[in-house]
């Protein structure tokens, strides 16, 4: 039996690659002769910068920059200089799990500590540049990303707005007189993990707003600011992000660079098999194995869980996701060709200790399907 390992990582608890081992074992304890293949996963969010730089290599950087909340951070990036190319992963200079939860500021935080990453790489000679979206703290719509770039975001006043997007409602206009040429030189591509607009409904500020500590009145402020942040793209550069697919990746940070920098916006999943080989490890396989923290609704847009089903139906492969928490219904991944999906937890557990016991739970609820798959 060839059985594949293609999950993401379990945010907070597991990476990818931890879950693969925990996969693997249990599936070795049900089938000892199971040829395992594992192939960590990710969808532009965390991890993504592990999993790219695992299979096209590059030289790690290390920089102290601004945090969420500005809050000194270190973070990295990949950098290669043969190809003059860079990763840059949002997450790791700019995601939630900086901030205690204590302490988020859904209004005030921001991408500046991203951008100042970009810049190196540029700096350092990096033309392309892959900028892995998802995971953030905040809803600025890229603005503090692009200030660090030498965009300016101003108010009628002239002066220049404070970050974050508590204060987007007050933007004027976008002075980009300041932007150096290597900046507008560089080619920008962006790994999004979900399809969000930006506004509406379904927008950065109305789904992911809440995650990040904004309670009702201070979605309400957001959206306002992202709102007259897309109406004043519009007028600058001419290009309309409210309503693009994946605009609202990163609170926003999406449709800034799509404005701003013309980037290219790609599913960060499908980016990341592409790197790691997925598609060609799948074939002859009997069944595929994936999984995330949670399953829910937005896991059949743009997620690992969603494209490794897809190709698995595409070869006629049995796909089973394992999840730490499972929230129906999943009517959309059951169409894309999910075969199953369980749940790790063996009863009733606080958080943090789910978290500790992930690894044994992950390798138990795979020993159980793989005993099944044989049966």
């Amino acid at each position: 039996m060839r059985v594949v390992l293609a999950p993401d990582s379990f945010k907070g608890s597991l990476t990818a690659d931890a879950v693969c081992a925990a996969m693997q074992t249990g599936v070795l304890r049900a089938v000892p002769g199971a040829e395992v293949v594992r192939i960590p996963m990710a969808d532009g969010g965390e991890g993504t910068l592990d999993c790219v730089g695992a299979a096209t290599g590059g030289r790690e950087i290390r920089l102290d920059v601004e945090g969420p909340l500005g809050a000194p951070v270190t973070a990295r990036y990949l950098l290669d200089p043969g190809r003059a190319s860079a990763v840059v992963e949002l997450a790791a200079a700019s995601g939630l799990p900086l901030v205690d939860p204590a302490h988020r500021d859904p209004l005030r935080a921001d991408t500046t500590g991203t951008g100042r990453l970009v810049a190196d790489a540029i700096r350092r000679g990096a033309r392309s540049v892959l900028v892995c979206v998802g995971g953030s703290a905040s809803t600025d719509g890229g603005t503090g990303l692009l200030r660090a770039l030498g965009f300016r975001f101003l108010a009628a006043s002239g002066a220049e707005l404070p970050p974050g997007g508590g204060a987007l409602a007050d933007l004027d206009r976008i002075d980009t007189g300041g932007v150096p040429e290597q900046i507008r030189r560089t080619r920008f591509r962006i790994a999004c993990d979900v399809t969000n607009p930006l506004i509406g409904p379904r927008g950065a500020a109305a789904v992911f707003g809440p995650q990040k500590g904004a309670g009702p009145e201070e979605v309400r402020i957001l959206e306002r600011g992202l709102a007259r942040l897309a109406d004043v793209l519009a007028e600058r550069t001419g290009v309309a992000v409210h309503d693009v697919p994946g605009a609202g990746a990163a609170g926003g940070t999406c449709g800034g660079l799509l404005a701003l920098l013309g980037a290219e916006a790609l599913p960060g999943c499908e980016l990341v098999a592409d790197a790691v080989g997925l598609p060609a490890a799948l074939d002859g396989a009997d069944l595929v194995l994936t999984g995330e923290g949670r399953l829910d609704d937005q896991s059949a847009g743009g997620k690992v869980v969603s494209l490794v089903a897809r190709l698995a139906a595409a070869r006629g492969i049995p796909a089973v996701a394992l999840a730490g928490q499972i929230v129906p219904p999943l009517t959309e991944l059951h169409g894309l060709g999910l075969t199953a999906a369980f749940s790790i937890a063996d009863g009733p557990r606080a958080l943090a200790e789910m978290s500790e016991s992930a690894p044994r739970l992950l390798a138990a609820a795979a020993e159980q399907t793989l005993r099944l798959r044989v049966a």
